[in-house]
């Protein structure tokens, strides 16, 4: 008979936890022992990592390929003919293998360390004390408190809102800030746009929608991989033609040695057949570019710890090929020309019409801070907890605090561009709607009463011209006009109170990064093209681009006068490189404008308002003092916040997939002359003139060993698209040219009466000084360091044919005078047809520019 419990389903772990009180969870929250048990049943926070790819996938990536299917068929061959000696290929296949595993593996190792050193903490009420935990030591029913720029970590519901506002935008892809109240509901993956909350956490892990976030981010953010899937179109179509190519090989080398009735006549037993199995295999094998996706992804992961190493982080290793491809970076003038830090440098009472009372005076003449009204509400402002950078530098200056407490508060936001606090009735001079914020808050003639600013609009700009940054304090009556029958706007904070009018004129200065102006000159002379794209002042920003060299015709574009059309702001963003006053939607219009202007975009950013602009971006980089949901939606993240950072990230992407491109030339020329040389042989029916052993060989000397080197070595040449074209247009001649050399030797063996043994050592001497020439040009323009390594694989060429021990592994015999003659004259006619077919290359593909890049641009560091 079947209990009770047998026959229910399974519980959810969550269920059989210990209920909490409402009340003394909001106020306490979590105590060690409700927490410890919430461990115990796995009720914590663990989110998946995309720094890397997972272990899994890393396996499969390496071993579960129809390449490796077929080699490891071929060797099964070769060790049931018990022709171990020819088992190198296998042997070179696994150790790439094994190479690609543990160097990934190891990145991947290093790379989620730094990353989970780098994540952002959560503070969380435990025992009725705020405490930071990373976010995967959250769990359920923790109650998590939220300010401006965290990205929030789990699901949950509201218990406590300040004017929290939440941009869901990767969830409905509307940008407009989304206002949370008690009991709303809150999703894991969103971010906090402005004001504080606390939400009590109801699902975490695999049931947060984190997971479904996760995806579908990584879905949106799709890196468009050229490289990849020009590697991947190669795979797929050799993979496809592979199969009934091997098929006519293995049929062509048993006719070559007797035919298949004889060998089943002969019972199998005559050896003929087994040298036909060998050859067949030899030349299969030839056939695929095993080491290529190896040296892919290995390059991709080596770069992304080298990065590391330096302090900025690749969260997504595909991004390292789109750094080569970037022509295009857009950044801030706040923390990336500027070092970040904002310092008071200025305060000046104004009049009802907002005019300085100190006009005609030194505009940067100092304040003092006394104990004016104006002046309390700056040191409110300035102490205040939540201070976005601007307010905060009002904390020294101004310290007289206010004894009264707001009555409310309005958060600084990037869409709004002011924050605001209220003072009751019993707070006497106080008494009102004070609200800080950028001059144009006054615009709006009926929230500025009437006021014609124009005149102080004036003053602010000759101000930002100085490349200083001007912020208005204005204030409004308590019980200012009602409009549309709702009273006390700043309730909802979502609008300004009428009849404002301005009190005091602020400015601030910032200082500029020292290593600003040699990066902007590196990325000039790389034909990167440059966009400050700030919410300051456009004379402001336009002063400072000056001030670190840039070429800033007038005063900068004012973004709040941009059309609203895609095509005319295609236009602007091709013709001017300065701009001010952009919201957050106007940086992401902008964004997809330079793409639609068929540039790779390069986006950095730090705050909140830079989310949208980096997730559209190409490549979205973010500062590592930036908000929390800045560095979750980019794909990098200068750790250490240097702007200077990026001309090395942007060198090592060039050499990346400069030196990538190099290594396929190199393999698809290798796949391409196999593939012919095999067809060739078993549609005459001749033996094919190679052992396993002697192409393997062949394939250390031409590509193994120099692939290794050249992945390593620096080059700066720019990205260029057209990676399988060029790819193509290389090999097809150069294999064309191999083929055209070995075919003679092989003919004039036969003609000879040269034994196999004399034919196989001509014919590998043969290919290996073709496919040396092919190095030799590959790796032009030739530098020493690159000479060293072509005539290091002439002398090892030499040592495989004169030292005994070697002749003896490779099964080599000498050759007749007369077939050493014609092969050293097909040998010098081949590489004569490899650099006229390189030749062709250069005419169709390389053009001066590019030549000149890669020879001119001097290697960093």
């Amino acid at each position: 008979m079947t209990s009770v419990s047998e026959a229910a389903p399974p519980r959810d772990p969550a269920e059989s936890r210990s209920p909490v009180d409402p009340v003394i969870l909001e106020t306490y929250g979590l105590n060690a022992v409700q927490v410890a048990e919430r461990q115990r049943l796995d009720l914590d926070n663990v989110q998946p990592h995309t720094t890397s790819r997972s272990i899994a996938e890393i396996l499969r990536t390496h071993l579960m390929t129809l390449f490796n299917l077929i080699i490891g068929v071929c060797a099964l061959v070769i060790i049931i003919l018990g022709r171990w000696l020819d088992l190198l290929f296998a042997v070179a296949a696994v150790a790439n293998v094994i190479i690609g595993l543990v160097q990934e593996y190891s990145a991947k190792r290093k790379l989620d360390a730094i990353a989970l050193l780098h994540q952002d903490h959560i503070r969380v009420l435990r025992d009725g004390t705020l405490m930071s935990i990373h976010r995967e030591q959250i769990v359920l029913d923790d109650v998590v408190e939220l300010r401006r720029g965290d990205q929030i970590p789990a699901d949950g519901i509201v218990i406590s809102s300040r004017g929290l506002d939440v941009d869901e935008s990767i969830l409905t892809g509307e940008a407009e800030p989304v206002p949370k109240r008690r009991d709303d509901y809150i999703l894991s993956g969103t971010a906090v746009l402005a004001g504080t909350g606390r939400f009590v956490v109801t699902a975490v892990g695999e049931k947060a929608h984190a997971v479904k976030i996760a995806t579908e981010s990584k879905r949106y953010q799709k890196i468009n991989s050229e490289l990849r899937r020009a590697l991947e179109k190669v795979a797929f179509w050799l993979s496809m033609a592979l199969l009934p190519i091997t098929a006519v090989v293995f049929n062509g080398q048993m006719q070559a040695h007797g035919g298949w009735s004889e060998a089943i006549s002969q019972g199998w037993s005559d050896g003929a057949w087994r040298d036909a199995m060998v050859t067949a295999v030899s030349s299969v094998t030839a056939m695929i570019p095993a080491g290529l996706a190896l040296m892919t992804t290995i390059a991709f992961a080596v770069a992304a710890v080298k990065l590391a190493q330096t302090h900025v982080l690749i969260q997504e290793q595909p991004a390292v090929e789109i750094l080569a491809r970037v022509d295009v970076v857009c950044f801030d003038k706040t923390g990336t020309l500027t070092d970040g830090t904002i310092a008071f440098h200025s305060a000046a009472p104004l009049d009802r019409r907002g005019l300085p009372t100190t006009w005609g005076q030194d505009p940067s003449s100092t304040a003092i801070a006394g104990t004016e009204p104006w002046q309390q509400v700056l040191a409110w402002f300035g102490n205040d907890e939540l201070a976005n950078p601007t307010a905060a530098a009002l904390q020294v200056p101004f310290n007289a605090l206010p004894r009264h407490h707001a009555a409310f508060q309005v958060q600084f936001s990037s869409a709004r561009r002011w924050s605001a606090v209220t003072f009751a009735d019993d707070a006497g001079d106080l008494a009102g709607h004070w609200v800080l914020g950028a001059p144009e808050i006054l615009l709006d003639p009926v929230v500025a009463g009437g006021i014609e600013a124009e005149q102080l609009f004036a003053h602010t700009d000759a101000i930002a011209a100085q490349g200083l940054r001007t912020m208005v304090l204005a204030r409004a009556p308590l019980y200012e006009t009602v409009v549309d029958g709702a009273s006390g706007p700043l309730g909802r904070g979502e609008r300004l109170p009428n009849d404002l009018y301005p009190v005091a004129l602020l400015t601030f200065k910032e200082n500029v990064r020292s290593d600003a102006k040699q990066t902007l000159e590196y990325f000039h002379s790389q034909n990167v093209g440059l966009k400050v794209i700030s919410g300051d002042h456009p004379r402001t920003v336009a002063a400072v681009a000056r001030e670190v060299g840039m070429h800033v015709e007038g005063d900068g574009v004012d973004a709040s006068r941009l059309p609203q059309d895609p095509e005319a702001l295609r236009s602007v963003m091709a013709t001017h490189s300065v701009f001010g006053r952009v919201t957050p939607e106007q940086k992401r219009a902008m964004v997809d404008a330079l793409k639609a202007n068929g540039h790779v975009v390069a986006m950095t950013g730090d705050g909140i308002n830079d989310a949208l602009a980096l997730k559209k971006a190409d490549l979205g980089i973010a500062m590592g003092n930036g908000a929390p949901a800045t560095k979750a939606v980019s794909r990098m993240v200068l750790l250490d916040g240097k702007f200077d950072r990026l001309p090395d990230v942007l060198d090592e992407g060039r050499k990346v997939i400069a030196n990538t491109e190099r290594v396929a030339h190199l393999f698809l020329t290798k796949t391409a002359y196999a593939v012919l040389l095999g067809l060739f042989y078993a549609l005459l029916f001749w033996e094919f003139p190679f052992l396993p052993r002697q192409f393997s060989t062949v394939d250390f000397l031409m590509l193994g060993c120099p692939a290794f080197f050249l992945a390593l070595m620096p080059n700066t040449r720019r990205y260029r698209p057209g990676f399988l074209r060029r790819s193509v247009l290389f090999s097809i001649p150069a294999s064309l040219a191999i083929c055209l050399a070995v075919i003679p030797v092989s003919f004039f063996g036969r003609l000879f009466g040269d034994a196999p043994a004399g034919i196989q050592t001509a014919a590998t001497l043969c290919l290996t000084v073709v496919g040396l020439w092919v190095l030799n040009v590959a790796l032009r323009p030739l530098t020493l360091p690159r000479i060293v390594l072509i005539s290091s694989m002439y002398v090892l060429l030499a040592l495989v044919l004169l030292v005994p021990i070697s002749q003896q592994y490779h099964l080599f015999a000498m050759p007749s005078a007369e077939l050493l003659a014609a092969t050293f004259v097909a040998a010098v006619l081949g590489s004569g047809l490899v650099e006229l077919g390189w030749r062709f290359y250069a005419a169709k593909v390389e053009t001066p520019s590019a030549s000149a890049a890669s020879t001119a641009a001097p290697a960093r560091g």
